[in-house]
């Protein structure tokens, strides 16, 4: 006598090809919303002061090397001193509730504690010189800052992120005097201008040393 229906014979199949879905289901979530362009971008950390470059860098058009100095010439970019702040805010805002800890700062001496926002590991090797000696300009990888009242990170930074650029570096390369205009397009480029050839590590001691 047959105890069972000829068609569980098929339930090893059945459960076989269920699982492997299921298995495959699982990576792509975890490919693809674990990344870091779901995980890290639009992270943007509240800041000692709410400084916003909507206003400063747009409206106002402040250039960027105002406040971060030497980033043509540091491979790091400098957050600004208190200083800095204090060169424009000791006689524009002097009462703003929203500088008390500038004030503060300027009248203590102790660094204001601003929140990093743009961190890579500390494994990863990252020239800021470098980047933009080649052509690449700020909005690139930080997005439109110019925009922005609380900054936030744009791009996802990530190794794949940066292979892609290193691969084919062209459409992100600019003119040299062009790197912290916001609104610049490879269609605004002068008439005969070519981008530079540039030839980016692909290699892993090229970021990781």
């Amino acid at each position: 006598m047959q105890l069972f229906p000829r068609a569980l014979n098929k339930l090893p199949v059945i459960a076989a090809v269920g699982l492997t879905g299921a298995l495959v289901g699982v990576v792509f979530v975890f490919w693809y919303y674990f990344s870091p362009k779901n995980l890290q971008v639009g992270y943007a950390p509240i800041q000692p002061v709410p400084y916003s470059h909507r206003l400063h860098a747009g409206q106002l058009g402040i250039d960027c090397r105002y406040c971060h100095a030497n980033i043509e010439r540091s491979a790091h970019a400098m957050i600004p001193a208190t200083q800095t702040c204090m060169g424009c805010h000791s006689v524009v805002k002097t009462d703003s509730a929203r500088l008390a800890n500038v004030r503060a700062s300027w009248a203590s001496g102790a660094p204001i504690e601003w929140v990093k926002v743009h961190k890579l590991p500390e494994h990863a090797f990252f020239d800021h010189s470098a980047h933009l000696a080649a052509g690449v300009g700020c909005s690139t990888c930080h997005g439109r800052i110019d925009q922005m009242d609380v900054v936030r990170l744009d791009k996802p930074i990530s190794m794949g992120w940066c292979l892609e650029c290193h691969r084919d570096p062209t459409p992100n390369l600019r003119p040299k005097d062009q790197i912290t205009n916001m609104d610049w397009r490879p269609e605004n480029a002068p008439p005969g201008w070519q981008p530079p050839a540039v030839n980016p590590p692909q290699h892993c001691s090229g970021c990781h040393r």
